[in-house]
């Protein structure tokens, strides 16, 4: 009996008495040398996929995550140099683990340009939206969004966000892409006024450019005349 009194004594001290503290994640300190084979690792994986030796690009990434294993940024590279490769499951693997680890448009949008790759349009169109949800304001998401669209007869939403695009960055060239989806479906109404809305640009851009080069026609002008007084 006095055992069993003992013993609730002791569970009461637990609960009410003794100090309860949250577990503290202790953060192993990198040591300088792990830093540095890091740092060499992404040196040689980012030069491997400049001088295209995907074999030596894709071991060292694989190396860095063997040491870390929810590095984002080397799933997202390993995903980009499988796609390359034209390893689609792979890639889309890589991808979507990097966009579990970091929700990063950009994972999101890679993904996206897979599924484009492959004919899985519909998949690409929720991706692209997905990656323009997270961050909107990039051109290249509008118009790889567009292309999704396009390829699944949904012409108006194509338009649309090509003109996101152009509001966002006015570029002849997505006004033209614009002008091929009203050539493809007979308007001619539309074809018309984008036609028009392509020479506006091009009188601009070039408008724009006219504007930089007087300043340095005249310096020119300028040091030709000092040289012959």
């Amino acid at each position: 009996m006095i055992a069993v009194f003992v013993i609730l004594i002791f569970v009461i001290y637990l609960i009410f008495l003794f100090p309860i503290e949250p577990k503290k994640k202790i953060k192993e300190e990198k040591s300088p040398k792990y830093a540095a084979q890091m740092k060499k690792l992404w040196q040689i994986a980012q030069t491997s996929m400049k001088e295209r030796k995907p074999f030596r690009a894709e071991k060292a990434l694989l190396t860095i995550l063997k040491f870390d294993e929810k590095n984002a940024a080397a799933y997202n590279r390993l995903g980009i140099l499988y796609a390359k490769g034209k390893k689609y499951d792979e890639a889309v693997e890589c991808f979507e683990i990097a966009q579990s680890l970091d929700n990063n448009p950009a994972s999101i949008h890679n993904v996206g340009l897979i599924y484009l790759e492959t004919g899985a349009y519909e998949k690409a169109a929720m991706a692209f939206n997905q990656a323009i949800e997270l961050e909107g304001d990039v051109p290249s998401r509008y118009i790889a969004l567009a292309k999704a669209e396009e390829e699944l007869g949904n012409t108006k939403k194509a338009i649309e966000a090509l003109e996101n695009a152009f509001e966002l960055d006015p570029k002849v060239t997505t006004l033209r892409q614009i002008l091929a989806i009203y050539e493809a479906a007979g308007d001619i109404e539309s074809v018309t006024v984008t036609t028009a809305r392509i020479e506006e640009q091009i009188a601009r851009d070039n408008a724009a450019k006219r504007k930089k080069m007087p300043r340095s026609g005249v310096v020119a002008k300028t040091r030709v005349a000092k040289r012959k007084i």
